[in-house]
């Protein structure tokens, strides 16, 4: 059944938004009725004319809202001076209820209008259905109906108005939950290369789990790319890069490796490059962000090693593109691993613990368990040794707990990190990335 209803009288000329009692009347009376209990929350979208007073409009549609008793604490007139506004305040409020099936009644002219707004705003995790602006006369109409498959018809340049619009409203919005942070190495010299780690503070995502500088999206999450886009934004703004070539791995939990400049794969967890201005990233909510720096060759690589990645050996992968492609020397490649969760919170099934088991014995705890602990970052440090990279080429914070400002547990650390083993779901990501320095 339909969790919320949305009104857009957005579009509506000023005189017939006050006057429309009459029919808003009649489409809550229909909502009310034909709703299972509990009702489903009501949105009213309209237009804010600047220099309007908010509560002196809202009052105009007070005649017909208060005789909807199921309805009366369920019901929200949401006004904004544009669109994108209104509907982003209204995203708000759906997530802050976990709502996701959703009826819009709105003129038919608006629909293909709407349909971009949505797609840009929303995810896959949300269903809408469609009904024109018009007094609903049966029941039937607040059932889920089947998802929409016209086609957009909008002409291009209107969806780059659209895009444009939200782009601008996303930019004005206070950061949330502090600062922007980034976390850097002394590994890596930052004369010839730039390079950090995100945590989550700083962006715009406001959904608690996925708060605030959220950098990755996806179907299953409540982030849209737009939002994600503008968390990049910020964080390009204050690193110092151009967002504009930034390069992110395509995740499979596997070890291919892009080359930067060649033919991208259709999913990689491992990407080099030579190229100066161009920026490469790695994302990890648990899975270690590993970053690869050599001075000597002006080369780099980012790397997203969970534990499938680990047992596969994508960071070793990495650094033998970076080899076989740039003529690096192992020798000279600087590996920093990035926030990651740590043995203290890590577990797996017993069949998956012992193949990092056989890398070696302390990279699991309580070995004979039905779940034991297991310590990826230890396993991804003795394979790179293994595979020729020096010890002293490798920064790991959690081998000792002197000066730890990068490899932190991310479980451990809710107020500096996402994590998906302990938020669930709907988890946010941090990334570490790094350039070549024109």
């Amino acid at each position: 059944m339909v969790e919320a209803v949305l009104i857009d009288l957005f579009s509506l000329p000023a005189n017939l938004q006050n006057n429309i009692h009459g029919v808003l009347y009649s489409m809550l009376e229909t909502i009310e009725k034909c709703s299972s209990i509990p009702a489903p929350f009501v949105y009213v979208m309209c237009c804010q004319r600047q220099g309007g007073e908010r509560n002196g409009e809202q009052e105009s549609f007070l005649p017909a809202l208060r005789n909807f008793q199921s309805l009366k604490k369920r019901l929200e007139v949401v006004r904004a001076l544009t669109t994108a506004a209104a509907l982003y305040t209204i995203k708000q409020r759906l997530d802050e209820k976990d709502l996701s099936i959703i009826k819009v009644i709105l003129p038919t002219l608006r629909k293909d209008l709407m349909k971009v707004y949505i797609d840009h705003l929303f995810t896959a995790v949300y269903q809408f259905e469609f009904e024109d602006l018009q007094v609903a006369s049966d029941c039937k109409k607040l059932q889920v109906a089947e998802p929409q498959s016209e086609e957009q018809i909008l002409p291009t340049q209107d969806v780059a108005l659209i895009r444009s619009e939200i782009q601008m409203y996303l930019e004005s919005l206070p950061s949330l939950n502090g600062e922007l942070t980034i976390l850097r190495s002394s590994l890596i010299p930052d004369d010839i290369f730039l390079h950090g780690f995100t945590t989550r503070t700083g962006g715009i995502s406001y959904i608690p789990t996925l708060s605030s500088c959220n950098l990755f999206s996806s179907s299953k999450r409540r982030d849209p790319q737009v939002v994600v886009k503008e968390n990049l934004r910020r964080l390009a703004n204050a690193a110092g890069f151009n967002p504009e070539t930034f390069h992110r791995v395509k995740i499979d939990h596997a070890n291919a490796v892009c080359i930067m400049g060649k033919t991208e794969p259709d999913s990689y967890d491992g990407i080099v490059t030579n190229q100066k201005g161009v920026t490469i990233a790695a994302p990890g909510a648990d899975c270690i962000p590993v970053l690869f720096a050599d001075p000597v060759r002006k080369a780099c690589g980012a790397a997203h090693s969970g534990w499938k990645g680990t047992l596969l050996g994508v960071s070793m992968a990495t650094v033998n593109a970076m080899v076989s492609e740039y003529g690096c020397n192992v020798k000279d490649i600087l590996v920093v691993l990035g926030p990651s969760v740590g043995p203290c919170c890590y577990k797996l099934p017993h069949e998956s613990a012992k193949e990092f088991h056989r890398i070696d014995p302390k990279c699991v705890r309580l070995f004979d368990s039905a779940s034991p602990y297991v310590d990826i970052r230890r396993a991804t440090r003795i394979l790179l040794e293994s595979g020729g990279i020096l010890p002293e080429n490798i920064q790991d914070d959690s081998v000792t707990d002197q000066n730890q400002n990068i490899t932190f547990c991310t479980a451990c650390h809710p107020d500096k990190f996402y994590s998906h083993f302990r938020d669930g779901t709907n988890f946010g990501t941090q990334i570490g990335f790094i350039s070549i320095k024109d």
